[in-house]
């Protein structure tokens, strides 16, 4: 028993030596990176609130952030957008740090689409994330959010 505390120790002040730092990070990480939305950008929806109602505020933009994988092809699209709601942009990015480094290939990215709405109003907006050439497929995932512009 005393051999195994010794040992428990030992092991213990070698992960401690002097010059190592805990938490010491490589210089590329798999850490996560936040969506890339505008700061101009009054509302942030999130896949946290599919299903949910959102309030925005007239003749300001808003954002739905969705991970998604153009690199498969797969993008997410409007399939539902109230009379009331107009597209304002767009930004896409990485989901993770070392996407950013060369010879990284696939994986899921940000996809950030931007809106306004027009007017005042209530109405269902969906997003479908499929294969723009496979119209007859169905949709590989929906995003739905009942929005109140107020």
């Amino acid at each position: 028993m005393m051999r195994f505390m010794f040992a428990a120790c030992a092991v213990a002040l070698c992960a401690c030596a002097p010059g190592q730092e805990a938490n010491q990070e490589s210089p590329v990480t798999n850490a996560s990176v936040p969506a890339p939305t505008p700061n101009d950008v009054a509302t942030r929806i999130t896949v946290a609130q599919n299903g949910q109602t959102v309030e925005v505020a007239v003749n300001q933009r808003f954002a739905v952030e969705l991970v998604g994988v153009p690199t498969a092809g797969y993008v997410w699209a409007p399939a539902t957008l109230p009379a009331f709601i107009q597209r304002a942009g767009e930004a896409s990015g990485d989901t993770v740090a070392a996407q950013s480094q060369p010879g990284y290939t696939g994986g899921n990215h940000w996809e950030v689409t931007m809106f306004v709405a027009t007017a005042p109003g209530t109405g269902e907006l969906v997003l479908e994330q499929r294969r723009p050439w496979e119209s007859n497929e169905p949709a590989s995932d929906t995003f739905r959010v009942t929005i109140v512009a107020r």
